[in-house]
């Protein structure tokens, strides 16, 4: 080693004692800069990560090596060294490496000298930082296989010319065999071979952050093959016009079974997919312990199948091999329950049938190229989860992401597949779970209290579903056994401390059959487990059926496996205009705010217009609420009374975005019952100098002439929420790293009134946004110049979104029911009095007055940020699909219903890690900023060369002048 290492000095320091090492990272540092910010337009693609700076690397380093390697041997050959060098007494082995490490050291100091642009990045946006070791780690590992390429082509030839195109040649051959242009010709077996010699595609999967064992042997292989050829080639020149003997044989044997071992390793290596290190934050590329506890839950088998087609896109054949490696470790993780299957349909007609008929999926049209012509061709790229008798499928338009960066560039990822995958496992076996005993996953025993007054005061409805009731928790008995208890209690038996007790613990009060009715009687049911304790609501149409739904839904809340239900209330779409037949101007509307809660929940549509929320919702979420009445409020505030969780995304203001910019201030309704629970959303927009890019129409004059032209502005109603203004420690934000928060409105706490409940800040704009009462929301660049606004003058922090959670006091406590009113109101008119019969059914008024401790609202001040304008918006600005708004939702939902596995690994999308909002000054700054500290470390390596030639020239003059005064 100690030869080596002389030899690696040696060389090293005569790569600069010519400009060569100069020119050559001088050349590697502009060629990285100008890729980085001009051709992968950094800026513009707007995502904070590295790739864009190895994504050319693989080309890059074919010529870059090349350069470096053609003179090492060619240059001994013609100064007439080489032969003094294979007789001195230092091994050929020794003479090789050391050329090699000499040639690896120049690459890693150019690679030094790019550190600060991923430090940059750093500071501009949440930074992954796995992938750019996976980054560096690939680099190296890419130009050690193609140094040994150039040395062995450079022993080979005494023209340095000669040498830089054949080892170019080579190493581009390399490169192609796995590169786009090239497996787009063949299907997703034959891609999926080539892929595996590929440098290129081998060097992608790295720079994903996956360090795979795999992979870095491959380019070990390279580097064995190609050092046991030059030592071999050296070899042969000793041996120049010497017979042939045993010792030649020996070697060429040797070499020959080395180069044998070193190909088949690969082989051996190819199916084991677990020697793998995911550097990425979160793992993204790996089943994490969410997973493994959803795969522990199963007892039947899970069927994984994969329904490729060989020839497809050639944008989506290089995520089919990623899909397999992470299916393989699900198969591992799940052991004999996941059984794990790839096919491709055409070469399958049964299963293709079985696929179209049972399951749905069908073939996508994709436009692809043979050898020989354009064509469009039917493919499949579906997977299948299927638990018992319940299947989820994932087309290709669940599983990828697409980031378009020009006209027809594009970029493809697999959007999060561990989350698509997992979130289909838990939904099938959730489902499947929901038909079975709904005892099986509940811990602890459940007591079913019936708190009934006797048959003689109460409504010959409520007589008739007390037998119902008693009926089902019978049955229930049977089924549960000693897990479950059923017990009726009379509140006013005995000293009418029970009475006392639900009125002061609980909040329930006596009933009345309607407001004229002085009768009074109870009737309220709880489920009990442990600590927690459920109160099933009354049904609205007093059936046995629904009381047994509203029971299974009690029961389920206390059970594992079990979906949830979402009572979901959002504006309807605006009916035909009767004279005209026209449509009004649409309210906002939620469709994806659905189609994603829909995934992993049960979603009930309720416009809460009859006062009584869906027997089986778990949690209510209203969105842009607009004039709620005081039914809608009613049913509202006692879903929160039985302990339930509301989630309101509202502000005063109206936004509309079809026909030019406009904010109307519109009630929602909701004002004073928030103010009653101590909670504001103020009269005023929030405006931030940290915001998000809006597509705004702007008129420009050209002479007479006015041209509207569509300009990216930064929009200041557009609040962008970093983790600064997110709560991390609530667990709520888990897979957020920006949020975008459009046109909120300031919430504000009464901490006296909620000095004995929980509260909890959840998102905050920045340190520099201030308050507007304007509705006009369309910037005048005229009048503010580039801004568009006038900039606020007191500016400082405003909350965003807020959790309050303890007990809360009815809003309607002490008052009558709105829906006794309502039932008042319709007897006393004439007009609208029914006959005696349906009379005597009225209105059962039952109402609490005080909430348990688990109830909870949560408050969003805006009540467009997850409506499919503001979605579509925000996806065209970043020219991809952008969810954080639903997610947010989406975690909100899970978080409140203590159903938080799949938290952990929801929104790892690859574009989901967005850059913070800078001014074109600042872009360039940065971009700049990195110029020159290339430069500058160029000169500081010139600096250090000098120094140590000085030191150098010192130390060999004061050796001369101590041998002159010997003499």
């Amino acid at each position: 080693m100690t030869t080596i290492l002389r030899i690696t000095k040696k060389e090293f320091g005569a790569f600069f004692s010519s400009p060569i090492a100069f020119i050559f990272i001088g050349v590697f540092l502009a060629a990285t800069l100008f890729i980085f910010f001009w051709v992968e337009k950094f800026f513009a693609t707007n995502i904070a990560e590295i790739r864009p700076l190895f994504s050319w690397m693989p080309i890059l380093m074919i010529f870059l090596t090349a350069a470096v390697t053609m003179r090492l041997w060619a240059e001994e050959r013609r100064a007439g060294t080489l032969e003094f060098l294979l007789t001195s007494p230092v091994s050929p082995c020794d003479l090789v490496l050391g050329k090699f490490f000499a040639c690896l050291w120049l690459v890693g100091v150019s690679l030094i000298l790019t550190l600060p642009l991923p430090v940059t990045v750093s500071f501009l946006g949440p930074l992954d930082w796995g992938p750019v070791l996976g980054g560096y780690v690939a680099t190296m590992f890419l130009a050690a296989a193609y140094i040994a390429i150039g040395l062995f082509v450079s022993v080979k030839s005494d023209n340095q010319i000669v040498s830089l195109i054949t080892s170019s040649l080579i190493c581009f051959l390399f490169y192609l065999i796995g590169s786009d242009m090239l497996i787009g010709f063949f299907g997703n077996r034959g891609a999926e071979l080539l892929q595996l010699l590929g440098s290129g595609s081998r060097f992608e999967s790295i720079t994903r952050g996956v360090i795979d064992l795999r992979d870095l042997y491959y380019y070990l292989a390279i580097m064995g093959v190609f050092i046991c050829l030059n030592i071999y080639a050296l070899e042969k020149i000793r041996w120049a016009d010497n017979p042939v003997n045993s010792r030649h044989r020996s070697w060429q044997l040797a070499t020959a079974l080395l180069i044998a071992n070193f190909i088949a390793a690969n082989f051996w290596l190819a199916p084991i997919g677990q020697l793998r290190a995911d550097m990425t934050h979160g793992q993204i590329y790996s089943i994490s312990e969410t997973t493994r506890s959803y795969l522990g839950q199963l007892k039947e088998p899970l069927l994984i199948r994969g329904y490729f087609s060989a020839q497809t896109h050639p944008l989506l054949a290089p995520l089919v091999p990623r899909l397999r490696d992470l299916l393989a470790e699900y198969a591992v993780a799940g052991g004999d329950r996941v059984h794990v299957e790839f096919i491709d349909p055409t070469e399958h007609p049964d299963l293709e049938q079985e696929a179209g008929q049972k399951y749905g999926i069908r073939p996508v049209p994709f436009q692809t190229a043979s050898k020989y012509q354009a064509a469009v061709t039917n493919s499949y790229f579906d997977l299948l989860i299927q638990y018992g008798d319940q299947f989820e499928v994932l087309g290709f338009r669940d599983l990828i992401e697409v980031k378009v960066q020009g006209d027809q560039d594009l970029q493809v990822e697999l959007r999060n597949p561990e989350y698509d995958i997992t979130r289909s496992i838990k939904k099938v076996l959730y489902s499947y779970q929901g038909g079975g005993d709904l005892f099986a996953t509940i811990a602890k025993p459940v007591t079913f209290t019936g708190y009934f007054s006797p048959d003689d005061r109460l409504p010959n409805e409520l007589v008739t579903l007390k037998q119902s009731i008693s009926e089902l928790t019978a049955e229930m008995k049977k089924e549960g056994g000693e897990h479950f208890t059923a017990t009726v209690v009379d509140p006013d038996g005995g000293d009418g401390n029970i009475a006392k007790k639900l009125e002061n613990e609980y909040g329930f009060r006596p009933m009345a059959l309607s407001i004229l009715d002085t009768r009074s009687f109870w009737f309220y049911m709880t489920l009990s487990s442990g600590d927690e304790i459920v109160e099933i609501p009354l049904p609205e149409d007093l059936s046995k059926e629904s009381i047994k739904r509203a029971m299974e839904t009690g029961l389920k809340r206390f059970g594992a496996g079990f979906a949830k239900t979402i009572a979901l209330n959002t504006p309807r779409p605006q009916p035909p205009m009767p004279q005209y037949g026209m449509m009004e101007p649409p309210g906002p509307q939620f469709n994806v705010l659905h189609q994603l809660l829909e995934k992993e929940h049960k979603i009930v549509d309720t416009d809460l217009a009859s006062g009584h929320m869906p027997e089986e919702a778990d949690l209510l979420m209203v969105v842009s609420p607009e004039s709620m009445t005081d039914k809608q409020l009613f049913g509202m505030d006692q879903f929160l009374m039985q302990g339930g969780t509301v989630v309101i995304a509202a502000s005063p203001y109206t936004i509309g975005v079809r026909n030019g910019l406009t904010a109307d201030n519109k009630p929602t309704g909701l004002e004073e019952w928030l103010k009653f629970h101590g909670i504001t959303i103020g009269d005023k927009l929030v405006m931030d100098d940290r915001n998000s890019a809006f597509p705004i129409p702007v008129q420009r004059k050209v002479g007479a002439f006015t041209v509207q032209e569509t300009k990216l502005v930064n929009y200041p109603y557009f609040v962008d929420i970093r983790p600064d203004g997110m709560n991390q420690e609530s667990g709520l934000m888990t897979g957020l790293n920006q949020l975008t928060m459009t046109w909120p409105s300031p919430i504000s706490v009464d901490h006296d009134k909620n000095k004995e409940r929980k509260v909890t800040r959840l998102l905050e704009s920045s340190d520099d946004s201030w308050l507007s009462t304007s509705t006009t929301i369309t910037p005048d660049f005229q009048t503010y110049g580039e801004a568009g606004f006038a900039a606020g003058d007191d500016r400082d922090r405003q909350l965003l979104a807020v959790s309050v959670e303890g007990k809360f006091t009815s809003y309607f406590a002490g008052k009558p029911s709105p829906l006794a009113a309502a039932e008042a109101m319709t007897a006393a008119d004439p007009a609208t009095a029914t006959d005696k019969s349906e009379e005597t059914k009225g209105v059962i008024t039952r109402q609490i007055d005080h909430s348990p401790e688990s109830a909870r609202i949560i408050v969003f001040g805006s009540s467009t940020f997850a409506s499919d304008d503001a979605i579509s918006i925000s996806s065209s600005t970043m020219q991809t699909s952008y969810l954080n708004p639903v997610q947010m939702l989406t975690n909100t939902a899970d978080w409140s219903l203590e159903d938080r596995g799949l938290l952990s690994i929801r929104g790892r999308g690859h574009f989901s890690r967005t850059l913070l909002p800078m001014s074109r000054d600042m872009q360039m700054v940065c971009e700049y900023l990195n110029y020159a500290l290339a430069a500058t470390g160029l000169v500081l390596i010139w600096f250090i060369k000098r120094n140590i030639v000085r030191r150098n020239e010192k130390h060999s003059l004061a050796l001369l002048q101590e041998s002159f005064g010997r003499i």
